[in-house]
């Protein structure tokens, strides 16, 4: 069987090249097609593969500033000559999984999100009365454009697998599909829970204004207790301004001193809204518990403290019901008071090994290999890094409803 693998761009390993990575060690042999690429820019176990790249490539400085060239993504994934393989894998948030396969070809397509700033994030990412009319005028037009091409496109693929149930209802919303739902690899192995805990809570994200920093920044001026703040952004001037002296920027950090000073947190405050997040989970994984906004994909993720729950159940968290410093400030409070259901560190990372890239593996594998039956196909995945089994059933459970 002839695999290829597409993936929007491959210039840095971001969360969606994380996930890719994982993808390209089930299929070692598969050919990968990209956008654009930056060679080094990506793991080696990536780049072991061939690479086929669009033409996109060959104009100057596309792997820098390939967003500017937006409208050009569905003429030049279309243009992929995909006939030889008989199995398309794509990882997609944005176009990859509009390839054109022959008809008799197998297309899965990992789903990460439907492109959020033609749907749900439009007037975040373009707020109305910015720019000029006719910036204006050009921008709706290719949104409209792209809108009108993502939903087509979506019927060219044959099974979808979505990252979260929030984007899987995100995929029935706009493409009127139903998709499985495996939950992106974390890393789990590479934390560890600290034998020191420090008096600060921690945020760990983008400064943009969908992450909602601002709501924490003003929760924690009133409540004077010390937080830090990892991340850059366009908005870090602003949020900076809005601090009070308990409050700490850092700049990004190296991946060791990153895990040390989140190990190190009393717990993690995560206002914003993530498909799925893999932060809350890596702060888990060192056994700090996770004050979210209960929406999006924690609601696969954190284990959220509710007395009426069963007694051995070990919370991961608590949420807060809305996006406001009034709920952010209560649910600290909360967890001040309450903290003694998350003194057992160890028992909080235990529940992140359902996250494992091994049980990733499992399941996209089992995914394909179904969907490969139903077609009559003969699928025997070459698979390079070993798969451990794990007892799901003791981490598992159903998910609270979405609060928001």
């Amino acid at each position: 069987m002839k695999i290829a693998l597409v993936h929007e761009w491959l210039v840095s390993m971001r969360g969606g090249e994380k996930v890719f990575l994982e993808i390209c060690r089930l299929f070692p042999n598969a050919e990968i097609y990209t956008l654009v690429h930056r060679p080094g820019g990506v793991d080696a176990d990536i780049e072991a593969h061939r690479l086929h790249t669009s033409f996109l490539q060959k104009i100057p400085g596309s792997a820098r500033h390939y967003p500017k060239l937006l409208p050009l993504f569905p003429m030049a994934i279309e243009a992929f000559d995909l006939t030889p393989y008989d199995l398309v894998i794509s990882s997609s948030h944005c176009v990859a999984k509009g390839v054109i396969t022959r008809p008799e070809a197998l297309h899965v397509s990992y789903i990460h999100s439907p492109m959020r700033y033609i749907w749900d994030l439009h007037f975040i990412y373009f707020p109305r009365g910015e720019g000029n009319f006719l910036k204006r005028a050009l921008y709706r037009s290719v949104a409209n454009y792209l809108r009108l091409w993502d939903v087509a496109s979506s019927n060219r693929v044959d099974k979808m697998i979505a990252n979260s149930r929030f984007v899987a209802r995100r995929i029935w919303k706009y493409y009127r599909r139903k998709a499985g739902v495996v939950h992106p690899p974390v890393d789990v192995d590479q934390f560890s829970v600290s034998s020191q805990v420090d008096g600060y809570y921690l945020a760990f994200s983008s400064l943009v204004p969908y992450k909602r920093l601002d709501l924490a920044i003003q929760a924690f001026n009133q409540l004077r207790l010390p937080l830090k703040i990892i991340g850059g952004g366009s908005e870090r001037a602003a949020l900076e301004k809005l601090a009070g002296p308990n409050i700490e920027f850092l700049d990004w950090l190296p991946d060791h001193e990153m895990r040390r000073v989140l190990a190190r947190a009393r717990a993690l405050i995560f206002p914003g809204v993530e498909d799925f997040g893999i932060i809350p989970v890596e702060a888990n994984a060192c056994g700090v518990p996770v004050i979210a906004f209960g929406t999006g994909g924690v609601l696969d993720t954190i284990i959220p403290l509710d007395e009426h729950d069963h007694p051995n159940r070990q919370p991961t968290g608590l949420f807060f019901p809305e996006q406001t410093v009034e709920a952010i400030r209560r649910a600290v409070e909360r967890f001040e008071k309450q903290q003694i259901f998350f003194q057992n560190r160890q028992a909080i990372r235990q529940t992140t090994f359902r996250f494992h890239p091994d049980v990733f593996r499992r399941k996209i594998t089992a995914h394909v290999a179904q969907t490969a039956r139903r077609r009559g196909l003969d699928f025997q995945p070459e698979i390079t890094a070993p798969v451990r089994a794990f007892d799901e059933t003791k981490f598992v459970r159903e998910p609270a409803a979405c609060l928001a």
